[in-house]
């Protein structure tokens, strides 16, 4: 089966996530694997947002740039929205909108026949459901487990609703609608982003999640919220983002496995904290979610810009680690790594996620969990008489106790400190040691970090880098141009700092795709491993990278 890619367009508060979610729990209930993602404006009631849902019969997660099927719930995300509709596709509209459209004005229907116009998304439902040829009967459970609580009145006006979209849209459907999703016997995972962090911050044994609501993150804190008493971990909503990177680096500091997440401008606000966990050398895990800025700047879109940012989040010079995934099955295990490492070498990890991995739900066939678990780092106190929480060591890990656990004193301090932990000035001997101390640590991080994703690079002629969630659109777009007769390959980076010791191929033409202006992965790599870049594909518009968009670019940048 050929994909088929469904938009499902209206303004906030008609319903558009909630016929988005039920629609993709449905379609991967069927057995198929389904890829959705959202756009949406920063506004609680109108304006114009999206749903995209892409079903196939493999593993495919990666947005579309044209749609099979638009449902628009009103007029203007029929202007806004129809123009992505391919020649083959239909839409199904509130009025008629050219041969290939099936009008049913969803709020009206729902007044006359109903009572209410909150009934319309339920009519909607039935419309797509019937131009995607599945079975009714499957979709009206799920409309009826969905609506159990409120009542059987409810329940049936529901189901009413559902028959009437499901009819109106199957008369028109004849000679338009060719697909047909018939239930199979296979079956995925259906994740967001943000879900696989959380459960991958349990696996990773962390305890104590503490964050400032801010998008595209909430989603990890909220989640986590509902699953604390089964997962074990304890949630606490700080009143600011400065509040939450101290109470995690206390919590980690007492010994518990402690995290936050946030967004850029949450971020920037925890950078005094960041050093804070490099000066004391405690643990600390961070999500960063990143979101088109400066300033607010689209606070519920997409985009790679704070990339450099980590990177350089912090006065002062010390050790930390930046992580990217890629897709829910990679943040999952990142989040271990990160949780592990940032224990191991006592410092910073940081994950970069942005909004598209956050929110959108991604097929899985698989996590395999067992190949991912926790280690931690002890220290056995019997043997220890003159404890000294800095000790200097070659590695530049000290032996780590925590307060409490014996007769020993463990000091932390934001200044500068001698190996037991006490403020110094002896800037002759002890101070120098110390910076040398925590920067000896980067060579064992180089050598545990990830090498890139390495894929066609044998008889590539054209290699793109790219890094963290455009991984998906990047191999599409490799095998567009594939068939255009370019032979191009892929080095993909989900582990960025510290980079490690890695050897670009020779006599390759290098492009780098992110979604950024600057090309922040370029600028890092030219100056780690001096390559040389022919072009940049970078998408800043708010928008996911898609592998049209790449295909584009790429002709458009080398005519």
């Amino acid at each position: 089966m050929d994909d088929i890619n469904v938009v499902i367009a209206g303004a906030a508060g008609e319903g558009v996530q909630t016929i988005g979610d039920l629609m993709t729990n449905a379609v991967a209930g069927q057995g198929y694997s389904v890829f959705s993602w959202k756009e949406y404006e920063s506004r609680i009631v109108g304006g114009s947002n999206s749903y995209s849902i892409r079903i196939g019969d493999g593993l495919k997660n990666a947005p579309l740039a044209e749609a099979d099927i638009l449902l628009a719930l009103n007029n203007k995300a029929t202007d806004k929205y129809k123009g992505i509709v391919k020649k083959t596709g239909i839409i199904i509209s509130v009025r008629k909108e050219g041969d290939r459209s099936i009008p049913i004005p969803f709020s009206s229907i729902a007044k006359k026949r109903f009572g209410e116009e909150i009934y319309a998304n339920t009519i909607a439902i039935g419309a797509l459901v019937s131009a995607l040829g599945m079975d009714a009967g499957s979709i009206k459970e799920i409309i009826r487990k969905t609506f159990s609580k409120k009542g059987s009145d409810i329940v049936s006006a529901n189901e009413s609703a559902f028959e009437e979209g499901f009819s109106l849209a199957g008369k028109e459907c004849v000679d338009m609608c060719p697909w047909k999703l018939l239930r199979k016997e296979s079956g995925y995972y259906v994740i967001s982003g943000n879900e696989a962090i959380a459960l991958g911050a349990a696996r990773g044994n962390c305890r104590f999640m503490t964050a400032y609501p801010m998008t595209p993150s909430t989603g990890i804190i909220t989640y986590l919220s509902s699953v604390q008493n089964q997962l074990g971990i304890f949630i606490e909503q700080a009143e600011d983002e400065i509040s939450a990177v101290n109470m995690a680096i206390g919590a980690s500091y007492a010994g518990i496995r402690s995290m936050t997440a946030t967004s850029g401008g949450g971020f920037a606000l925890m950078v005094e904290g960041i050093s804070l966990a490099g000066m004391t050398e405690t643990p600390l895990v961070i999500v960063l979610a990143q979101r088109p800025g400066p300033a607010t700047g689209l606070p519920t879109r997409t985009a790679q810009g704070d990339l450099l940012f980590a990177v350089h989040a912090g006065h002062g010079e010390f050790p930390k680690m930046i992580f990217a995934p890629a897709d829910p099955k990679d943040a999952f295990h990142k989040m271990v790594r990160a949780f592990n490492l940032a224990e191991e070498y006592q410092t910073v990890a940081i994950v970069i996620s942005d909004q598209f991995l956050a929110d959108s739900r991604f097929s899985v066939e698989d996590f395999e969990v067992e190949k991912t678990e926790p280690y931690f780092q002890k220290t056995d106190t019997s043997g220890v008489k003159n404890y000294r929480r800095y000790r200097l060591t070659d590695s530049g890990i000290s032996p780590r106790l925590y307060p409490g656990i014996s007769e020993h004193l463990v000091c932390a301090d934001s200044d500068e400190h001698d190996e037991y932990g006490h403020i110094t000035e002896d800037l002759v001997k002890t101070a120098p040691d110390m910076v040398k101390k925590r920067i000896a640590k980067l060579e064992g991080l180089k050598k545990s970090i990830l090498l890139p994703e390495e894929i066609a690079l044998k008889d590539a002629e054209v290699v793109f880098t790219g890094w963290g969630s455009t991984r998906g659109a990047i191999l599409e777009a490799l095998g567009l141009l594939k068939m255009d007769g370019i032979k191009a390959g892929l080095i993909h980076f989900t582990e960025l700092w510290p980079l490690p010791e890695y050897n670009f191929p020779k006599d390759k033409t290098y492009w780098s795709i992110e979604g950024n202006i600057l090309g922040q992965l370029a600028r890092l790599l030219k100056g780690e491993y001096d390559i040389h870049f022919k072009g940049h594909i970078s998408r800043h518009d708010g928008l996911p990278i898609t592998a049209d968009y790449i295909r584009r670019e790429f002709y458009e940048k080398n005519r």
